[in-house]
């Protein structure tokens, strides 16, 4: 199973894959508390596909198992797994280990 720091290394990874695709002046500040959805967010709905995608590729990579981060599931919590990193990278610690 991939640890915490395994998850949230690709997350930032994804998120740090926006940013090379932004300009110098249109970098997110990434880190564990980078909110991703709601207010405040630092990702517009297109950039947030992006994540999700990327994320669920390397973590299918990484552990060998596939998940999904928009099923039902995903949209029914009682909070957000994109509010920020630490909140989605508990929510795959949570689909991985079931």
């Amino acid at each position: 199973m991939l640890t915490q720091d395994a998850i949230h290394g690709i997350i930032l990874q994804a998120l740090n894959n926006i940013n090379d695709e932004r300009g110098p002046d249109e970098q997110l500040v990434v880190g564990l508390d980078t909110r991703l959805f709601g207010a405040d967010a630092v990702l517009d709905s297109l950039s947030l596909v992006s994540v999700i995608v990327d994320v669920e590729a390397a973590v299918s990579d990484a552990s060998g198992r596939e998940i999904s981060l928009t099923d039902d599931r995903a949209m029914s919590q009682p909070v957000s797994p994109f509010t920020d990193v630490n909140a989605l990278t508990a929510y795959i610690q949570q689909l991985l280990s079931e």
